[in-house]
């Protein structure tokens, strides 16, 4: 099985607020609210929620396929994600644009304030799934993107009849009613973590059980209480977070959850277990300043892994000289 990542390509602008943005936010003055936040640092990383989660898989010896769009300043970029294993044949260069940028703030508390700009993601809409060559074997991941592009790529998976995992994330507040409902129809499993899963379930007007109703698998990450499993439409087991050794910056730790995930996932492990791999992969990123800057070996991954998780020996299959 072949893994296809859709996305966001972008830089990450990480900046540090030395206090907490509640004391500052007025509640009963919202709708004229107004806040500077001077920071004490700010550095530019790669990111983007499909390289996010490509680099992660080329960490765990996976060699994902990335079908983005990218701008003319992609040339290193793409050295980076080459080198740490991603296939990045599949993305376009669009000419007289830059890559996205995502400018954060993060407070003492990991609270985080963002925003993000388009630049060549605008035009993912020129990709098409039917151009790819998929097959049923392959799976593809819809994560947050150019809104058409996003619905546009789950209808065609649809059409040609490939699995799709939806990812819609912070896209949410960007897509309709017809569009979050026609991403979900048809998909194989969704990825959201508690919150997207409420903004879900506001937007589409469907009930948790009618949205879980026709997947294989749904995961909803809890943040620092780990992750809820669900399978066929019911509820499976909560899987709680990897113990940190550090917390440095949670940009992107999502995108490494899914990482492992999709890694256990792939192999053909249960969902229990892709979900405890997830865990630990979600804590290599947040022990680290920005998203791609984790670096292990899969023995390393497997050794901690059973610091914590019991694999009954399922992980020897990564072990090299196994």
């Amino acid at each position: 099985m072949s893994i296809i990542l859709t996305g966001s390509i972008a830089y990450d602008y990480l900046m540090s607020f030395p206090g907490f943005f509640k004391d500052h936010i007025l509640p009963e003055h919202l709708d004229n609210i107004s806040l500077s936040f001077l920071v004490d640092d700010m550095v530019r990383r790669q990111g983007g929620v499909a390289a996010n989660i490509a680099y992660t898989l080329g960490l765990l010896c996976e060699t994902p396929k990335l079908v983005a769009t990218a701008g003319v300043d992609f040339t290193e970029y793409r050295q980076v994600l080459e080198d740490a294993g991603v296939d990045t044949s599949g993305v376009k260069i669009i000419q007289g644009k830059f890559t996205a940028s995502f400018f954060v703030n993060t407070d003492r508390s990991n609270a985080q304030i963002a925003s993000f700009y388009a630049g060549a993601m605008a035009d993912a809409g020129i990709i098409s799934m039917a151009d790819l060559g998929l097959t049923k074997d392959d799976l593809v991941v819809i994560s947050p993107n150019a809104p058409d592009a996003m619905i546009q790529y789950a209808l065609e998976c649809q059409e040609l009849g490939v699995p799709y995992i939806f990812d819609p994330s912070q896209q949410i507040v960007r897509l309709d009613e017809q569009g979050l409902r026609q991403g979900i129809t048809g998909a194989h499993a969704l990825f959201v973590n508690a919150y997207e899963f409420e903004l879900l379930q506001k937007h589409t007007h469907l009930s948790a059980d009618e949205i879980l109703s026709g997947l294989a698998f749904a995961v909803v990450t809890l943040s620092d209480a780990g992750a809820r499993v669900y399978q066929n439409g019911a509820f499976l087991s909560d899987v709680p977070a990897f113990p940190p050794m550090r917390i440095l910056d949670p940009t992107g730790v999502g995108d490494a959850f899914r990482a492992g995930f999709l890694k256990g996932y792939v192999t053909g492990f249960n969902l229990i277990l892709c979900a405890q791999m997830g865990a630990l992969a979600a804590t290599y990123s947040l022990e680290e300043v920005g998203s791609q800057n984790q670096c292990y070996m899969m023995n390393d991954f497997v050794t901690r892994f059973r610091t914590r998780f019991d694999d009954k020996g399922a992980l020897d299959v990564f072990i090299q000289g196994s």
